[in-house]
């Protein structure tokens, strides 16, 4: 009937480590950067048509009729982040969709986020087209089989 804290500190470092691995095996087996890197561009390209940004005590005015436009393109760029997460075969598709809208979000909302959502989507855009899948993910390696094969032609067969 002791209380004993190490006890609980110990089963709370048992479950820590289990849900990090099981994080990083998760994150192992999608385009986890991409798909963090593609959601991260919506949000400065929401953000900024719809902020009242002072500088220096100076407003700027970052709100155009564009502010529709702008919030489009960033809920696009946030589905398309999450869907890289969640349906990986859809990430061509996806990386190619987030950097058109990262590049269509430059003259539409305040250059892309100051920038910030520009960058940001065409990185992710980009490691959603070069992600490949673990070997492990695909399926069973293709089988090998025992028949040699003959070598080049034209080479000497061991002097035969």
């Amino acid at each position: 009937m002791f209380f004993e804290p190490s006890g609980r500190r110990q089963n709370l470092r048992v479950t820590a480590v289990g849900t990090r691995r099981r994080f990083r095996t998760w994150r192992g087996e999608r385009p986890f950067w991409a798909g963090l890197f593609t959601a991260t561009a919506g949000v400065p390209i929401i953000y900024f048509p719809y902020a009242h940004v002072t500088l220096g005590g100076m407003p700027l005015a970052l709100s155009t009729t564009a502010g529709a436009g702008a919030l489009v393109i960033g809920v696009l760029l946030l589905v398309l982040g999450f869907s890289l997460w969640f349906h990986r075969q859809a990430r061509t598709f996806a990386g190619i969709a987030a950097m058109l809208l990262a590049l269509i979000s430059f003259p539409v909302a305040n250059f892309g986020g100051l920038l910030l959502g520009l960058l940001s989507g065409l990185i992710g855009g980009s490691l959603a087209c070069a992600w490949t899948p673990p070997a492990d993910a695909d399926g069973p390696p293709p089988a090998v089989s025992p028949v040699p094969t003959a070598g080049p032609l034209g080479e000497d067969q061991g002097g035969m």
